[in-house]
Formats: C-alpha cells, sequence, structure tokens
C-alpha cells in the first residue's frame, strides 16, 4: 500500500492538520482530509483576510493574469501536491480519486479538468467580458479614463467565499477571475469534492499567486456559514434549499437547481429531427449534473414524435465502467441519493398527465447497480400539463420533461431559467425573449445549453458582485 496522503486546511496560505478528518481510500492509498470547524474559520477570516488582500494588491493585474494563464497548463499537465506532504498529484491519479469519490467517469474527469484550463487559459477574455472591455490596469488603478471621462471602481469586499458542491468540478472555474481582479478566496469545498479546488490553488501558487491569498476549509454546515458570513461577498452553490437559506442575504450569491431548456421556435417545430443532437447533448453533457443542462424541452408541436425520438437517443446511453472512454453516466457516491430521487420520479409519475418515455426503451429499470456503483439511467418524461410536479423539475442525471405548449406562451411557462435556448429564427420572438425577465442566459439559434462563451458571464457578473462604480472628478494627473 502506498503511503498515506493528508490533504490540510490551508488557513490563508498556511497548512493545518486537524485531529477532525474525513478519510478515503483510492486504488489501495489512504487519504485524510483535515476538517475546519467554525470557530477555527471565523478567527483565520478576523485575523488574515487584511493581509490576503494586501498579497495580491502588491502584484500588478497583468502578472496575475500571467500567473493564471501558466497555472492553467500546471491544472491540466502538471505534478502537483498531493496534500502538504512530498507526494506529487499527476493528472490521471487526480481523475482515479475523483472518480472514487463523484462518481465521475474518467473521461467526464478529464473534460472537466479541460473547463478548468479553458477558464484559467482564457483569463484576459473573461475578465474583458465582465468589465465590457476594461484595461487590466484598472485593477491596479483603481481608475481609468473613458470616453474623456474618469472612472473610478473600488472593491466592494476584501474576500470571496465560495460554498462549492461536488456535482460538477467544472464549476470551480466560476471563483477564479476574483483572484486576478486582487480579491483573495475563501473556499469550502464540497465533501466529496475536496482535490478540484485543492489541485487549482496548488496550481496558481506554484505560477506565483501568494500563498496568503487562499483560504481551503473542508467543514461541515457551520464552517460553510462562517466561509459565507465572515467573507465580504460570498457564492453558494447548492439546491433549493441553498436557496431559500441564503437568498435572502444580499452579500451572497446564491446558484441553486438551472432549469435550463431548450425551446424549439413555431419556424424550427417541423424539423424536430435536425435538432435532436443538441438537445440530447444539452440533456445528457457532463452526466446531466450541471445546471446549465437542459431539465424540460417546450415545442408547440409534434410532442409525441419527439420524446420517442428523443427517449430512444436517452436511453442508448448507459452504465459503463469508470475507466470506459465512452462512459458518459455518472455513479452516484450516495446510493441512497440514487434511490431517493428513483423513488421521488416514480411516485411523481403516479400523478395523472406523465408518462417516462424512455422506459420503453431503456436496458433495465431506471436504478441499476452495474460496475460497483449506481446509477441512474436517462429519463425523459411527456407532461401534458406544465403544472404538473415533474415538468418543471430539475435531478442530478440526465432526466427533462417534454411539453407542448404554443410559442406565444411558452416565455410565461418556462419560469425561471438559468439557460434557454430557442431554436428559432423568428425576429419578433427573439425579441420577446431578450427582453423576458425569466432567462439568465440565451441562446439563440440551435445551440446546446451548456455552451460557453468566455467573453459572456456564465452565471451573474463577478466583477459588478465584486466592484462598484463611484463618481469622481478633479485632477488626478499625479495619481
Amino acid at each position: 500500500m502506498s503511503s498515506p496522503i493528508h490533504i490540510p486546511v490551508l488557513r490563508l496560505g498556511r497548512p493545518y492538520e486537524s485531529l477532525d478528518k474525513v478519510r478515503f481510500t483510492v486504488e489501495g492509498r489512504e487519504i485524510a482530509v483535515s476538517m475546519a470547524n467554525s470557530g477555527l474559520i471565523r478567527r483565520d477570516l478576523q485575523q488574515g483576510l487584511a493581509r490576503a488582500a494586501e498579497s495580491l494588491q502588491a502584484i500588478p493585474c497583468a502578472k496575475l493574469a500571467d500567473a493564471c494563464e501558466h497555472a492553467a497548463e500546471l491544472f491540466l499537465r502538471g505534478n502537483l501536491p498531493w496534500g502538504d506532504g512530498d507526494q506529487l498529484q499527476s493528472p490521471q491519479d487526480y481523475v482515479v480519486a475523483l472518480s472514487q469519490l463523484t462518481g465521475l467517469p474518467h473521461s467526464l474527469g478529464h473534460q472537466n479538468m479541460g473547463k478548468v484550463h479553458a477558464a484559467m487559459a482564457n483569463i484576459r477574455a473573461i475578465i474583458a467580458g465582465l468589465t465590457r472591455g476594461m484595461p487590466l490596469e484598472l485593477f491596479d488603478r483603481g481608475f481609468i479614463r473613458q470616453d474623456g471621462i474618469d472612472v473610478n471602481f473600488f472593491p466592494q469586499t476584501g474576500s470571496l467565499g465560495v460554498l462549492l458542491p461536488s456535482n460538477s468540478p467544472g464549476v470551480n472555474s466560476l471563483w477564479l477571475p476574483a483572484l486576478v481582479m486582487k480579491i483573495p478566496v475563501v473556499l469550502k469545498p464540497g465533501r466529496e469534492d475536496p482535490l478540484t479546488p485543492f489541485r487549482i490553488v496548488q496550481a496558481m501558487i506554484a505560477a506565483g499567486f501568494p500563498r496568503e491569498a487562499f483560504g481551503f476549509y473542508p467543514a461541515g454546515h457551520d464552517g460553510g456559514d462562517a466561509v459565507l458570513f465572515g467573507t465580504g461577498r460570498a457564492i453558494a452553490f447548492g439546491s433549493d434549499a441553498t436557496v431559500r437559506r441564503y437568498s435572502p442575504f444580499r452579500n451572497i450569491q446564491v446558484h441553486g437547481s438551472g432549469r435550463s431548456k431548450v425551446l424549439l421556435g413555431d419556424d424550427h417545430a417541423d424539423h424536430w429531427e435536425r435538432h435532436l443532437d443538441i438537445i440530447v447533448q444539452s440533456i445528457a453533457s457532463n452526466g446531466g449534473r450541471s445546471c446549465i443542462n437542459a431539465s424540460a424541452v417546450l415545442t408547440p408541436r409534434h410532442r409525441d414524435r419527439l420524446a420517442d425520438a428523443l427517449a430512444r437517443r436517452m436511453a442508448a446511453i448507459v452504465p459503463r465502467p469508470r475507466d470506459d472512454k465512452d462512459a458518459l453516466l455518472c455513479g452516484f457516491a450516495n446510493p441512497a441519493m440514487a434511490k431517493g430521487i428513483d423513488e421521488r420520479i416514480d411516485e411523481l409519475l403516479q400523478t395523472p398527465g406523465a408518462e417516462d418515455i424512455t422506459a420503453r426503451y431503456r436496458q433495465g429499470p431506471r436504478l441499476i447497480e452495474k460496475y460497483g456503483q449506481t446509477f441512474l439511467q436517462p429519463t425523459l418524461v411527456s407532461c401534458t400539463d406544465p403544472e404538473h410536479p415533474l415538468a418543471n423539475t430539475e435531478f442530478m442525471f440526465p432526466y427533462a420533461s417534454i411539453l407542448e405548449v404554443p410559442q406565444s406562451r411558452m416565455i410565461d411557462t418556462i419560469g425561471e431559467s438559468l439557460v434557454v435556448s430557442a431554436v428559432t429564427a423568428d425576429h419578433a420572438w427573439t425579441l420577446d425573449l431578450m427582453a423576458s425577465t425569466n432567462i439568465e442566459r440565451l441562446n439563440i439559434g440551435p445551440y446546446p445549453t451548456n455552451r460557453v462563451q468566455w467573453e459572456q458571464p456564465h452565471e451573474g457578473n463577478m466583477f459588478e458582485f465584486l466592484y462598484r462604480r463611484r463618481a469622481l472628478q478633479g485632477d488626478l494627473a499625479a495619481v
């Protein structure tokens, strides 16, 4: 057996070993993760955040961007510290351990590494999108001259707390711009995935970011609250319960269920066969685990034919071993969660007006044990009523409802949606979609919901969340 590995708490850069540890084994290697209590977190944040912010302020923003681009290569290809010892983690070590902990197959582990790498490598384009093209020197000087006017932006916070999930490693790309904007981060990793944020932090430190700019606090729920309320601004990822709990607090940006959707317009509904690929990709990419996965498909006509064709395609996505290069489904790290979801869907199917179309073609039951894991096989539910409880919900596997709704009623029907891909060339309807307050991100045309443009904010605007514009006038020649 290989020697054990210890992943420490990072107390704003200082490794710390706790008596309280979570342990797991990957291919015969024991990995222990130190856990932080809420008192330790609060004390560290009260005493160390000012020093953490100063460590970033001392470095030119362009140099931080260079370091982020270098860190991208280290994260994707480098051998980085496993923990606080001298053992190094290769990219394959990371992917194998990630799969063991989260159920993500190796293929999707590599894919998510690519997402994080792309976010780090494209950091200049991302920040340009967030700031609408303002130069990086804004973060060094505090102001720029734009169209003959001096524009001052100042940080609303000296730190960003992040409550991370375990469902998708790629979500870690959302907090990365904060560091280049000179805001230190305090991370509370998801219980099943401490590996991704720790590897990112190690890559960024190796690339030149100051250690003091990172807090890494594996913790329970009380520790998560200490992070969210101990930092000036915070992001919380989680379920609808997380949204209800934290949305009343203005300093916390909550990312819950996406309930993203694909809409077929009147002008494309009769040609639905052309769009099967983008609909399946929208539902099933990344194992259906992302908030940008489609959880509903709306069409004005041909629901039954479209549903049958989609169900055939989705049922062909079957469980495979972790290391199968064609694996697209994720196992559940917690089998009880899979059982609960399966039972909930079956219970709601008893309500009239819904049918599991994939049951016609699926090999075996929805909940299945194979290759030492628990899987939920893809599920498409056809609903006759938009108010049916299965019509606008989201689960952590490839699940979607399909409804027949007139185009004129779609915008009112969809509710709050993180991403909407509207397959249409209808100019008037496009303007209506653009004016909708229900839609966070809008794709017009045959684009899957998981399509990302680095120049566009993914969800919310990190710059506007962390910085505020101030009226400014006077003689700034000497500044």
